[in-house]
């Protein structure tokens, strides 16, 4: 009877970096959901198509990658954000976080409040909240020094911590 060994994440990029599809979609199905709660937040709607430019992205760009698990959702985070970011130059303006679909009132609510920050505040709150990033992942995806992100988030919090009513925050 032989015993069923699950791969190790560096034996699944490893295959994925050779185009294994079962190793791609492993990658997809366990990335994907964070994925697409952050694309959400940023560009609400764009977030499907984004999400799919982020993976051709990545499966073109995973012989370059080495890292562990945590690296490789900071790596997804800042190829999504660097997509953004290009979406909205194209288009000439700045993304605006909406409403989010399917009644996410929390979802719809966080993008709110996010809207009136300023765009390097916003990013370090949306990685670390919904990405899940810790201070040096967001540090690594943002090109900062940790400390900066730590100053960036305690002036985000803050100033949100002063809004008592989300509905009328303007940007």
């Amino acid at each position: 009877m032989s015993e069923f060994r699950r791969p190790s994440f560096e034996d699944v990029v490893a295959e994925a970096s050779e185009g294994s599809p079962w190793a791609l979609g492993s990658l997809y199905r366990q990335f994907q959901p964070g994925l697409l709660r952050l694309l959400a937040m940023i560009a609400p709607h764009q977030a499907k198509d984004l999400a799919s430019d982020v993976w051709f992205e990545v499966a073109g760009g995973l012989q370059r990658f080495s890292g562990d698990e945590r690296a490789f959702r900071g790596w997804l985070a800042g190829t999504a954000r660097h997509l953004v970011i290009d979406a909205a130059r194209r288009s000439g303006r700045r993304p605006e976080p909406s409403e989010v679909g399917n009644g996410a009132e929390l979802a719809s609510f966080a993008a709110r409040v996010v809207a009136v920050l300023p765009r390097d505040q916003a990013d370090v709150v949306l990685m670390r909240v919904v990405g899940g990033l810790d201070v040096d992942e967001v540090a690594r995806v943002l090109h900062m020094q940790p400390g900066t992100v730590r100053f960036l988030q305690q002036r985000a919090l803050r100033r949100l911590a002063r809004q008592r009513d989300p509905e009328p925050l303007t940007a």
